[in-house]
Formats: structure tokens, sequence, C-alpha cells
């Protein structure tokens, strides 16, 4: 694998610590890449159950994810909980933010997981019946911007994953967006729901590109902490839909300002390799 030099953006986890003080932030807008991808090839050391049930009738978007971990190492000793969003690309495979899993320094790692991630498919609210849950077993980072594809425990059935767009999405197409992030500005933690948004493509760079809210932003409407990796998407049914970006990085929430998306068109062949592999 290529490897990148990334900085972790904080999205990745919320800031309940179980030994030290260790709290991260979703990354900001502008922030560059600082420390190499580190990538670990030997099988995952986890040996997690799954749990599969087809979702109910009237979930809407099934293949949003919710990720979550109770095990991430901090500096000095200790673990801390931690969560993301993100998507079913593959009965096998999820899309997420790189940043979501990284070493006891924020490097960005990819293999074998260095921490247990669950990963919940197919849910509306953590209380609704049915849905899967499934572990993460491998994870493949992308050469060229802040994005990860995650291999699952065990396939994931009865949901149709995303399509991944293959062309460049024009400025000012618009794109819904739909995560699991806090929904409060100051206790930073995991929802118990599925929250959902839209937003309007308003620049397009290499590999990210630039979304900003239709409506004023609040916490149910836009990514706030543990939201990184959500997709930002097209559907016309609510049921299935195609994948434009995930989410990076953006402002504090849930205060003005533009998010910052990984392309999944300018990966997207690497991401089918993967999912081959």
């Amino acid at each position: 694998m290529l490897a990148l030099a990334i900085t972790v953006g904080a999205g990745a986890a919320y800031a309940v610590t179980h030994q030290g003080e260790a709290a991260a932030e979703r990354a900001q807008p502008g922030t560059h890449p600082a420390e190499p991808v580190v990538v670990k090839d030997q099988p995952s050391t986890f040996a997690p159950s799954t749990t599969t049930t087809p979702p109910r009738p009237n979930v809407i978007l099934p293949f949003n994810a919710k990720l979550t971990s109770q095990s991430i190492p901090v500096p000095g000793g200790g673990v801390r909980s931690g969560g993301c969003s993100g998507s079913l690309i593959d009965p096998l495979w999820v899309i997420t933010a790189g940043h979501c899993f990284h070493d006891v320094n924020g490097v960005r790692v990819g293999g074998s997981p260095p921490y247990d991630m669950t990963v919940v498919i197919g849910k509306n609210k953590d209380s609704d019946p049915g849905g899967t849950t499934v572990h993460v077993v491998d994870v493949r980072q992308s050469p060229v911007n802040d994005l990860a594809v995650v291999k699952l425990s065990a396939p994931v059935t009865g949901i149709v994953p995303l399509t991944i767009v293959e062309t460049r999405p024009p400025k000012g197409q618009r794109v819904d967006f739909a995560g699991w992030g806090s929904v409060s500005a100051t206790v930073v933690a995991p929802s118990d729901h599925m929250k959902r948004g839209t937003f309007t493509i308003s620049k397009v760079d290499q590999y990210t590109l630039d979304a900003v809210p239709v409506v004023a932003r609040t916490v149910e409407n836009s990514p706030c902490h543990d939201d990184s990796g959500a997709p930002f998407f097209t559907t016309d049914d609510n049921v299935t839909g195609r994948l434009i970006a995930i989410e990076d990085s953006g402002p504090e929430c849930p205060q003005p300002g533009t998010e910052t998306l990984a392309r999944v068109d300018a990966v997207a062949d690497w991401i089918h390799q993967q999912l081959r592999s």
C-alpha cells in the first residue's frame, strides 16, 4: 500500500476517557498531512460475534453505518471510547474516514485494526429491532485522501449497498448527509439515532470537495463530532443511493462553515481493487 503523510482528525472519537484526558476533536478545514500511514499485515486478533437480522421494512437509508469502539488506546496508558459514521458499499465492506483508525499517536493505520470497532448497519435508532452488528477485521487506507474501506467480520444481507460514483461531481449539486454523530455542542458522544441533512457542493478539488448546508445548521442536520466518514449521497427512494463523498472535517458543530469531504470518484478504481482483494 502506498504511504501518505496525513494528520488524524478527531471526528473519529468522542472525549470519554477511561484513563487519562486524551480527547479527540473533528479535524478542522485546512489541516494537512503530517504523519505516514502505518500498515500492519497480520490478521486481526479480534474474534467478534456477529448478529445479522434483516432491517425493518420502514428503515430509511438502510446502508448507513454506525461505528463505535470502547478500546482506543491513549498516550500514557488506558483507553477511551470513540465513534465514526460510514456506509455499506459491498456486503463485506464499509467506507468511512481514514482517521477513524489510528495508532496511539494519532497516525492513521491500515491492516489489522488496532482496536475493536463495532459496526451497526440497517437501523435508524439504536432501539430499532433488526439491523446487522458486525466488527471490522481489516482496514485499507486511501493513498491520496482521508478515506478508508474496512472489511467486515461477516457479510451484510438484505441491504443494497451504495453505488460508488465514478465521475467528478459538479459544483452546485445537492447531496444528502446521514450520520450518527453528536447531537450536542458540549456533550460529545454518538447519537442514539441517525441524523440527516442536505448540502450543496460549493467547490471541487483534486481529491476533496467542499459542501455547504442548504438551510441553517443544527446538530440534527449537519456533521458534528463522531460524524467522520458519514456519507454524502443522492437517493431517489431512501433505500438505495449513489455515494458522492464522505465527511472528513468541518466547523465546530453547529457553527456556520464549510464541510470538507473526501471524493470517492477520485479513488473509485482503488476502492474496487480493495473490494476484489
